[in-house]
C-alpha cells in the first residue's frame, strides 16, 4: 500500500519512479481473491456443520446417561442426576410406539436442560397426572418427530408411579406472543411443544407446534377436549 505524503513534491515525468513503486504492496490477482473467498466460505460452512454435529452428538450421548439414571430411579424411587454436575434429573419416559421413539424427560424446560432431552415445565402438572402436563423439546433434535404424529396415534408416559397411555387428538401452530398455557386445566391433557416451522433456518421464532393428547382411560379420550384445546394458551 502506498504511504500518504503530507507535502508531495512535483513528479518529474523523466524521473525513475520504480524505486518507490517497488515497495508498494502488490494487489491480489482476481483468481487469488476468489480462492481466498472460497476458502473462507468453506471454513464457515465447516464450522456450522461441526456445531450442528456436536449438538446432535451431545443429544444422543445424553440420552444414554439419562437412561441409566432413570433405571436407578425406577429401582429405588429416588431422583438421580445423570452426571455429577447436572442441575436436573429424569422425571418420566415418553414413548411414541408407532414411530419407535423412546425418550427420557427431564425436570425443567430451560435451554440448558433442553440441550440434553425433552423437558417438563415445572409450572404444569406432573407427567402422567390428572392436570395439564407440558413437555417441550427442540425441533431439530429430540422433538424432530412431532410433525409425524397424527390424530389417534398413541403415546405413553412412564413415571416412577406407573404408566399412562394417551391418544393424540389434534395439532396446532400457535403464536407464543399472543397465547399462553392455562395451567389450571384439569382432565389429564398432555401437551408436547416445539418450535415451528421444523425447517426454519433461524431458531427461536415466536411460533410453536403443539400436539395435544388425552388419556385413554378417561372420558376426555372421546376427543371432545380438543375443541377447547385449539384455543388453549400455550407457553414459551
Amino acid at each position: 500500500m502506498l504511504a500518504v505524503i503530507e507535502h508531495p513534491l512535483p513528479i518529474d515525468a523523466t524521473a525513475d519512479t520504480g524505486a518507490w513503486l517497488d515497495d508498494a504492496e502488490p494487489v491480489a490477482a482476481p483468481s487469488t481473491r476468489r480462492r481466498t473467498l472460497a476458502f473462507a466460505t468453506a471454513l464457515v460452512a465447516a464450522l456450522v456443520l461441526l456445531d450442528a454435529g456436536w449438538i446432535h452428538a451431545k443429544a444422543a450421548l445424553a440420552q444414554g446417561l439419562l437412561q441409566r439414571a432413570w433405571a436407578q430411579t425406577l429401582a429405588d424411587g429416588e431422583a438421580h442426576r445423570p452426571w455429577p454436575w447436572a442441575d436436573t434429573e429424569p422425571v418420566a419416559r415418553l414413548q411414541a410406539p408407532s414411530l419407535g421413539e423412546d425418550q427420557i424427560v427431564l425436570a425443567g424446560d430451560s435451554g440448558r436442560v433442553l440441550a440434553f432431552g425433552p423437558g417438563w415445565a415445572p409450572a404444569s402438572a406432573a407427567p402422567g397426572s390428572d392436570g395439564r402436563s407440558v413437555i417441550s423439546g427442540h425441533r431439530d433434535t429430540h422433538f424432530a418427530w412431532l410433525h409425524k404424529l397424527t390424530v389417534d396415534d398413541r403415546l405413553r408416559v412412564v413415571t416412577r408411579n406407573g404408566s399412562r397411555d394417551y391418544r393424540v387428538v389434534g395439532t396446532a401452530v400457535v403464536d407464543s406472543r399472543k397465547q399462553r398455557v392455562e395451567m389450571s386445566h384439569t382432565g389429564g391433557e398432555l401437551l408436547l411443544v416445539t418450535c415451528w416451522p421444523f425447517d426454519a433456518v433461524v431458531a427461536g421464532g415466536p411460533l410453536r407446534y403443539v400436539v395435544t393428547a388425552v388419556p385413554t382411560d378417561t372420558a376426555d379420550a372421546s376427543g371432545l377436549a380438543y375443541a377447547s384445546a385449539r384455543h388453549q394458551r400455550v407457553m414459551h
